[in-house]
């Protein structure tokens, strides 16, 4: 019945994912809107532009296996924003499973990744799903920058690569979404050492755990430090999930980025002493907010101050937004390289709208173009050079050079 649906359409995120397709969809592509309201959705439908007004519309509940079957069957690739992912996500993802159905969603959360490969990767290879995890701004940038990274490489015959890191600057805001996630998996680790265990496991999202190297990986948490060429940087708050989707890639190609690959990605805060004051309080604020996350009571202290579920940057401050990620590169042959990533926009809202609209747009239209694989992927195995072409097309950039 549908080429796309958007599920979670009448979410913060979802809501910008829908005008962004009601803008660049091609004429004719038959779209939908999906969600638990009739009601919501048929406001949200009213506000895109014209062309989105006549979708149709699709009541559909996480809880609710039936109406998420039906959902899944009825359109060619299913596109959700609705998190936290570990809460209400699996059940989607197996719906689009066993239907043969692409997927792609905007999930930061590492234990939902690995169920979601343990439960339905061999399915999705049986049914011909593509499984896409991360299309936003977790993980795009650093999955298509270190995908670029390691083809300059081989084409240049300079060896796979050795050591790599991302220096991420940005400007933005957070929305009610994103910290729900961060509390369901907070909620999650309380009294199981195993969860915490996995979560410390650099390769945890890995194929094949016992065929991965002994390579020691950059940590993901740490103090402040100043690079050669007098930068500052700071432990990067989306680094513990990035690493691991660069990592899955790597090890779902055969580990063509290299053996030895050592990735690690940090935040960077400028130069001079205030650099190094704010990559301090950076260091400092992430050590806070994971300890008042950890306990109940303090997480419920900062449920009555933080942005509720559905809630995010105004347009005024999404359009201010911008992000700029320079990952450097070190081969085994000795030879260095900088991919480049940026976008215009609020990262993790208006641009990460364009890169889940255009992940979904490749799964749609692009399919004989696609790397031939199904299953549990990442966005560069699944979509790889296609998306990094989309994204070019709709103003993000994406650079390598030699240095």
């Amino acid at each position: 019945m549908h080429d796309l649906v958007v599920y979670g359409a009448t979410g913060f995120v979802g809501r910008l994912l829908a005008g962004y397709l009601a803008e660049h969809a091609p004429e004719g592509m038959r779209v939908a809107l999906a969600g638990r309201s009739r009601g919501r959705l048929e406001e949200v439908r009213a506000a895109l532009p014209a062309a989105g007004r006549n979708w149709g519309l699709l009541e559909a509940d996480s809880t609710d296996p039936d109406s998420l079957r039906a959902l899944a069957e009825s359109t060619r690739v299913l596109a959700t924003t609705v998190g936290p992912y570990a809460r209400y996500g699996l059940p989607v993802v197996e719906a689009c499973a066993r239907a043969g159905t692409h997927y792609a969603d905007l999930t930061g959360e590492v234990l939902f990744v690995r169920d979601a490969i343990d439960r339905c990767d061999a399915v999705a290879r049986e049914t011909g799903a593509r499984i896409v995890h991360a299309c936003g701004y977790d993980s795009i940038p650093s999955d298509l920058s270190t995908m670029l990274l390691a083809r300059r490489a081989r084409e240049d015959g300079a060896g796979g690569l050795r050591d790599v890191q991302l220096v991420a600057t940005a400007r933005g805001g957070f929305s009610g979404g994103t910290i729900d996630s961060m509390r369901a998996q907070m909620e999650a680790l309380q009294g199981d050492p195993t969860l915490r265990r996995a979560l410390g496991d650099p390769f945890v999202l890995s194929p094949d755990r016992a065929a991965e190297p002994d390579t020691p990986q950059p940590r993901d948490a740490g103090l402040p430090v100043r690079t050669p060429d007098g930068r500052w940087t700071a432990p990067f708050v989306m680094a513990p999930f990035n690493t691991r989707i660069v990592r899955r890639s790597n090890a779902l190609q055969g580990w063509a980025y290299g053996r030895g690959l050592r990735y690690g990605e940090v935040m960077g805060t400028g130069r001079g002493p205030l650099g190094a004051v704010t990559a301090a309080g950076v260091a400092g604020g992430l050590v806070a907010a994971v300890s008042a996350m950890s306990l109940a009571p303090t997480r419920a202290l900062l449920d009555r101050v933080l942005p509720a579920p559905g809630t995010g940057p105004g347009e005024e401050a999404r359009e201010k937004g911008w992000f700029r990620m320079v990952v450097d590169a070190e081969t085994e042959e000795g030879r260095r390289y900088r991919a480049t990533a940026g976008g215009t926009g609020d990262p993790g809202y208006a641009t990460t709208a364009v890169m889940l609209g255009e992940a979904a747009l490749a799964l749609v239209l692009d399919g004989d173009r696609l790397p031939d694989r199904a299953g549990s992927l990442t966005p560069a195995t699944a979509l790889g050079e296609v998306l990094v072409e989309r994204l070019r097309a709709a103003g993000h950039t994406y650079e390598v050079t030699a240095r």
